[in-house]
């Protein structure tokens, strides 16, 4: 998410928002967005059910909630999916910007 936040103007250049979705209940979720003073939109999960509805995996074994990194366009279209096998497995800025340049 950190990764996100460094590059946060640079999305923004590129008319991209970012919304991350997080597995922590709403006051945890909120905690955390303003000790890092996070300026992208952020959404608890604490149900589970964005989760479900996007296929993303839970290991218990590796502390939870697997990493995915997805783009939707502006019609809502789903054009990019990343399902990471660890936290480490996480598509650099750069490569989103690849992506996001070619829509």
């Amino acid at each position: 998410m950190m990764q996100l936040h460094q590059d946060y103007d640079k999305f923004l250049e590129k008319d991209t928002k970012i919304v991350v979705i997080g597995p922590e209940k709403a006051k945890k979720f909120n905690d955390y967005w303003e000790e890092h003073n996070l300026r992208f939109y952020g959404i608890p999960d604490e149900e589970k059910s964005i989760l479900k509805l996007y296929g993303q995996e839970v290991n218990l074994f590796k502390l939870g909630r697997m990493p995915a990194q997805m783009l939707v366009d502006k019609e809502g279209v789903l054009r990019y999916v990343h399902y990471g096998h660890s936290m480490k497995d996480i598509p650099k800025n750069s490569e989103i910007f690849e992506l996001i340049d070619k829509l």
